[in-house]
């Protein structure tokens, strides 16, 4: 981003080259669009971006008992999948009418989050960059329930100016970290909302816990607000299934108000029993552990 707040040249060019790709895709059939999304991210876009090299650290860091052969498939597994995962973001209600239609949820939580529901009690989703995070806010906003989350804005701007309206669109409201989201996140939370919060990326200000064995900073936010506001807190993953384009979203037992770091270190441990399940949905570019 320039001096004055505009996107850069690099920038423009960048978010320039993705609207015409999703324009192109727009074109075909919504499966052979998800297909080519993910054909894609695996085969130019990762290796372009570097991720095959992160991937490949990070595995030989977590999972060093797999062979050359499963690491290379993962190499292209996991960017295949974050492809497709964007594509049905931009899929608008193609995407949502699908997720309403296969009525998916599914889990030991799922009574739990009903009864939640019905005695107006906040719940903290934890949630994770699994499979498709944005088909798990559009299966729990099709129940009806009141599904909030905190976002990120990407540093490109320009990227911005189209993937805000595209998440807000699958499911609402939406906080953007800062001080303004905060405040109006706590509101919604203390006044009976859900609130699906990520846990699963590196954080130099928190604790050390850990994941698949390793030290992993892991934040302790979601058990905090959990004991704060009484919320129910449990972890829930959407699962893309074999066909490549429908999902389960798995709905966990909920996790016992103890203490944040070990309320946070049982939801680590759920995350790992599931990606382990399935490896290649879990986004193993990020730098999870330093």
């Amino acid at each position: 981003m320039s001096d004055d707040g505009a996107p850069s040249l690099t920038e423009r060019l960048a978010n320039g080259a993705f609207v015409a790709v999703m324009a192109l895709a727009r074109r075909l059939p919504y499966p052979r669009r998800i297909a080519l999304m993910g054909w894609i991210f695996a085969r130019i876009l990762g290796p372009i971006a570097g991720w095959r090299r992160r991937i490949r650290d990070n595995l030989a860091l977590a999972c060093p008992e797999l062979s050359r052969d499963e690491v290379e498939a993962l190499t292209r597994a996991v960017p295949e999948n974050a492809g497709r995962a964007l594509a049905e973001i931009y899929s608008g209600e193609e995407f949502t009418s699908r997720i309403r239609a296969a009525d998916p949820l599914e889990g030991p939580g799922l009574a739990d989050l009903k009864a939640a529901h019905a005695a107006r009690r906040p719940v903290i989703v934890a949630c994770a960059h699994f499979g498709n995070y944005d088909a798990m806010r559009a299966a729990l906003s099709a129940q009806g329930w009141p599904l909030g989350a905190l976002y990120r804005p990407m540093n490109n701007d320009a990227f911005n100016r189209h993937y805000i309206p595209a998440i807000t669109a699958i499911a609402e409201p939406l906080f953007p970290r800062g001080r303004t989201g905060l405040t109006a996140m706590l509101r919604f939370l203390k006044a009976g909302g859900w609130l699906a919060l990520g846990f699963d990326q590196h954080d130099r200000h928190a604790p050390e816990l850990h994941f698949f064995g390793l030290p992993s900073r892991t934040v302790l936010t979601p058990a905090e607000l959990a004991i704060r506001y009484d919320a129910l807190i449990l972890p829930i993953h959407a699962i893309r299934q074999p066909d490549g384009l429908s999902f389960r979203v798995h709905v966990g037992r909920p996790v016992a108000h103890t203490n944040p770091a070990e309320m946070m270190q049982a939801l680590n441990d759920d995350l790992e029993a599931l990606v382990r399940r399935h490896m290649e949905q879990w986004f193993w570019v990020h730098r999870r552990w330093k």
